[in-house]
């Protein structure tokens, strides 16, 4: 059985790390070096580094941020925003990424993940998802959430594994920064479509709820922001909590 992993996501933008509530009413947090610190010594598995307008802007991702946190941790960092080409994977596996994360880029060309894959292995890619119910449906959005494109999110889910990506990051912007709980319908549906290990992210407000997202087979992983930006919830905390609820979880000191 796999380990869960927790994960905090750093939403930068303008150098700083943001949030907000379904992706409106951005706020400051703090330094994005500070917070990588902090949660490499709390016992964070991974990180996540979203360059959140990079994409909106049609610019390349800030990679001399990158390169400073990557600098402070030790554990496994994945990075998205402003992904259109091979050597945007390049770029930023060079300056500390582990993992390649892509969004938009990979809607305007699916072959890219495929591309991607061949050339830096699935474990690299991972398709991030901005999903949004609209008429019944779930559908994909890009440029971080202001597009509908359309598109059917379980299909598309389907479709990147197809192409070879290693992980999927399914956001719902239903939940996001609410702090109600994961959308556990949403997450459901897409792992009983596909094999790849699944991130949950959008709705994180207690221990209890990343529990209950554990227990959907396929979910490897619960991925927040506020909840561990504002000290609401410790890392080693959640943790232990998680252990002493039967969750296999990987222990900090």
């Amino acid at each position: 059985m796999l380990t869960k992993r927790i994960i905090p996501c750093f939403d930068v933008r303008d150098g700083r790390v943001v949030k907000g509530k379904k992706f409106q009413d951005i706020k400051d947090v703090e330094d994005p070096v500070v917070l990588a610190k902090k949660y490499n010594a709390l016992g964070a598995d991974e990180l996540v580094f979203y360059d959140i307008t990079a994409s909106f802007e049609e610019r390349k991702l800030f990679t001399n941020i990158l390169e400073k946190v990557a600098s402070e941790v030790f554990i496994p960092l994945t990075v998205g925003g402003g992904i259109n080409s091979l050597e945007d994977f390049s770029r930023v596996l060079n300056v500390g990424a582990d993992k390649v994360s892509v969004n938009s880029g990979a809607i305007k060309n699916p072959n890219l993940i495929k591309k991607a894959a061949e050339k830096f292995g699935s474990q690299c890619v991972v398709l991030s998802m901005d999903i949004k119910k609209v008429e019944n449906q779930w559908r994909v959005f890009s440029k971080g959430g202001r597009e509908d494109t359309g598109i059917d999110a379980i299909e598309w889910a389907i479709t990147g594994e197809q192409l070879g990506a290693g992980e999927l990051v399914i956001n719902s912007m239903d939940t996001d920064g609410v702090k109600a709980g994961f959308d556990l319908d949403l997450l459901r549906a897409i792992s009983e479509k596909v094999e790849i290990p699944i991130i949950a992210s959008g709705g994180a407000g207690t221990m209890k709820h990343f529990k209950e997202v554990f227990d959907i087979p396929g979910v490897d992983a619960g991925l927040a922001a506020s909840v561990f930006h504002y000290g609401e919830i410790e890392i080693p905390n959640l943790k232990k909590y998680l252990k002493e609820q039967g969750v296999n979880i990987r222990m900090t000191k």
